[in-house]
């Protein structure tokens, strides 16, 4: 069976970590990304090495114009969508006092409704052969709320509100629902707290480290797994311990 996978933020980090872990599972893979063109040329070059069929979208996942014509151009050189992980994010840190609207549209815009528009795209197809599967990256934050995170926070609490309810309303239609919610995982995005701040992170995880992309890509592939066959609305958590 033909399967194709959009991943949406992919040209680093997390997303750029399930790309080539699905490609190494027999996916098709659309690379998306905004504003690093060089990474995803990189990955499209290191994945098509590879002997996996794959294609490069720019496309801001909160504008639905582009988010259309990039599913469009994905089936048409790779074959109807089977997989699609909303992984796409901004993140920041910020006295909610000081939260502007530019800033609570952006993440929101980015976060929630990027996953939105990008659900809505590939939905038509997906319940036409009623079978497929959807992943959203969540955050540990999504579940317990974080001090000076807290627009982040809503739009990750709001993507697990939308993984369980889509779940029973797909779940008819043979269509899969779930998400993942990492801890700290040692990215770019997590890069800028410092390295002092990041020592302690890890020393505050009951595993005494920080997560990988790779860790995260592992949960991804495990859902998108035929194991995973009976599991759909629930939340993954990969943080270590974390939290609990």
């Amino acid at each position: 069976m033909n399967k194709t996978a959009i991943i949406t933020g992919s040209s680093r980090g997390i997303g750029r970590a399930v790309a080539k872990r699905l490609a190494r599972e027999g996916y098709n893979i659309c690379i998306n990304f905004v504003e690093r063109q060089d990474k995803a040329e990189e990955l499209l070059k290191e994945l098509k090495g590879g002997g996996c069929s794959a294609v490069m979208c720019r496309a801001d996942v909160g504008n639905r114009d582009q988010v259309n014509a990039m599913v469009g151009e994905a089936v048409k050189s790779l074959g109807p969508v089977t997989l699609l992980v909303n992984n796409a994010g901004v993140a920041g840190q910020a006295l909610f006092q000081d939260v502007t609207d530019e800033l609570w549209d952006k993440y929101f815009s980015t976060n929630l409704n990027g996953a939105r528009n990008t659900i809505q795209a590939v939905l038509p197809g997906m319940l036409e052969r009623k079978s497929g599967c959807i992943i959203n990256i969540s955050s540990i934050w999504g579940l317990h709320g974080a001090s000076c995170e807290v627009t982040y926070s809503c739009t990750k609490h709001a993507l697990i509100g939308l993984t369980r309810s889509l779940a029973m309303e797909l779940a008819p239609s043979n269509i899969r629902v779930n998400c993942v919610a990492p801890g700290v995982i040692n990215t770019d995005m997590v890069q800028v707290l410092g390295k002092d701040v990041l020592k302690e992170l890890a020393e505050q995880t009951p595993l005494s480290r920080l997560g990988t992309p790779e860790d995260i890509a592992n949960a991804v592939n495990f859902l998108a797994s035929e194991e995973a066959s009976f599991i759909t609305g629930q939340v993954l958590v990969s943080d270590g311990g974390f939290v609990n």
